[in-house]
């Protein structure tokens, strides 16, 4: 039987500021992560992302693949993280300029979703979303956008970025339980409390904000959700982050 921290993993965007990209990998592996998320920037260069997950003995379960290059080409994008051993593809976020429409524009990125899902399926991978804040603006039966995404792409598995659900102005509780048939991964992260952490947008270190942590972990544990990612948008120290969420996720044992 695993653990929670058996099933952490990091979502590389967090430590984008430490560079090269192995001083990450070291710093991590240092940390006791063995699993990473990388984030669409990485896929420029798949062969060092791929040496060096070979040599500090990690995998990527997960990945975040920006909706331009599934796009483009969603069969060959699957093959490059099958050669990565991943083995699910979430896309982030609409590209800037598609963000922000109304239950049509939501509605139809569901369907460009729902065939860019059957070429990466097809290629024996899953597919699926991770949420921001914009997918809980409502539709005009008074849903979200993201219900609106999963009408249109029913057999899209989901990725839900715990913190972002709340400043959409979301339950994140409730959407873990309405949503629980397919979350497959969490995003721990954590916000502030109002007018802290202003340097870091708001955020915070998973188990050190403002998001009920007891209430959370019940119920992701009945919906059994397979994947804990540790995010953080903007932290002002990466290895304080690092350590903090490995350390919140490993009491939860």
């Amino acid at each position: 039987m695993t653990t929670p921290i058996d099933r952490l993993s990091f979502q590389l965007y967090s430590a984008r500021s430490i560079e090269p990209l192995e001083a990450q990998f070291k710093l991590l592996a240092g940390l006791g992560y063995r699993m990473v998320e990388p984030w669409g920037g990485l896929f420029n260069d798949t062969e060092t992302l791929k040496r060096l997950l070979q040599h500090y003995g990690m995998t990527a379960p997960s990945a975040h693949v920006g909706l331009d290059r599934l796009r483009a080409d969603a069969a060959g994008t699957a093959k490059l993280c099958k050669g990565l051993g991943i083995d699910t593809i979430f896309a982030p976020a609409p590209p800037p300029g598609e963000r922000e429409g109304g239950e049509t524009e939501w509605r139809g990125i569901g369907r460009e979703l729902a065939a860019i899902g059957k070429a990466v399926t097809g290629e024996g991978l899953r597919f699926g979303w991770h949420n921001h804040h914009w997918e809980y603006g409502r539709s005009a039966s008074g849903g979200t956008y993201l219900e609106c995404l999963f009408e249109e792409a029913p057999e899209l598995v989901w990725e839900a970025d715990l913190a972002w659900i709340v400043r959409g102005g979301g339950d994140p509780v409730a959407e873990i339980r309405k949503h629980a048939g397919r979350l497959v991964a969490c995003h721990i992260k954590d916000l502030a409390p109002s007018g802290q952490c202003l340097d870091e947008d708001g955020w915070a270190d998973p188990g050190h904000g403002i998001m009920d942590w007891p209430a959370l972990r019940s119920a992701m544990s009945a919906a059994n959700v397979s994947l804990f990612v540790a995010e953080h948008d903007k932290p002002n120290d990466v290895a304080r982050f690092a350590h903090r969420a490995r350390e919140s996720v490993a009491a939860w044992s």
